[in-house]
């Protein structure tokens, strides 16, 4: 049975991907505020005179109308809503990395609102020049936290207790943080010896400041930075299922350079 036709209009969304389709138009993936990820074919847009080819841009807030029934709709009429400065050099990136990161791990048409409103902020915050590594800390907790992966960063994982600031934590993956010498405390009354003591080095050693901080929304000290993206790291890795990313190879070359 065929999917019912539909008919969105002025819908806010922004420019994930294109691609070519045929000779003269595209498939755009769009992510919009109240329908989540959409495939769009954009009919003519590769044409040099087509009213699309300009407006089509990643990082740009659009007003979109599209309709039809199918997986992919056709867009109808893309405008641009102006205000966000073009994103160049590792701002531009960064943003690729953001587009990557929702292409591959949303789903189409299922509507996610917050994420909508984390990413239009993102996208703002790079466009303005601020420093990128905690707008990207931001971007992928609330990425997690929308999907559904309730990273529990204020209790302990075992006891419920509040975090302790002081603490030592791993963060382990389905059960959350739990203090250091709980750990080795299992360890030692395990019959798993050596093998768990190699589990327990694959895991980044977090302190309690980091995980309250990144509860907070407070990226502001040097070592929650870097805790947090190696926390953030991790969970990605293992919801992309150990894929890797292309926009972060890019960017990791760049750092290199």
């Amino acid at each position: 049975m065929a999917a019912p036709k539909q008919r969105v209009e002025q819908q806010t969304a922004w420019v994930l991907h294109t691609y070519p389709w045929r000779e003269t138009s595209l498939i755009v993936e769009v992510f919009s505020r109240d329908h989540g990820r959409v495939a769009l074919v954009a009919k003519g847009a590769r044409r040099p005179h087509s009213q699309l080819r300009g407006v089509l841009m990643a990082f740009q807030p659009l007003l979109m109308d599209w309709s039809g029934g199918g997986e992919v709709k056709t867009l109808v009429r893309a405008e641009w809503q102006g205000g966000q400065p073009l994103l160049s050099g590792r701002a531009l990136i960064c943003g690729y990395y953001l587009n990557e990161l929702l292409v591959r791990l949303t789903a189409r048409e299922d509507p996610h609102p917050r994420l909508f409103a984390a990413y239009a902020e993102a996208v703002r915050a790079l466009g303005r020049g601020e420093p990128e590594p905690p707008i990207l800390r931001r971007f992928e907790l609330a990425l997690l936290q929308d999907l559904g992966y309730e990273a529990g960063l204020e209790h302990e994982a075992d006891s419920g207790e509040p975090v302790r600031p002081e603490g030592r934590y791993l963060y382990i993956i389905e059960r959350g943080p739990v203090r250091l010498e709980v750990l080795e405390e299992e360890i030692r009354d395990s019959d798993s010896g050596g093998e768990g003591a190699a589990a327990l080095g694959e895991q980044p050693l977090l302190s309690g400041r980091t995980l309250l901080d990144m509860a907070a929304d407070d990226f502001s000290r040097a070592e929650t930075l870097a805790q947090s993206k190696q926390l953030l790291r991790m969970l990605i890795n293992h919801t992309l299922g150990g894929q890797p990313l292309q926009s972060r190879r890019v960017l990791k070359e760049l750092q290199e350079l």
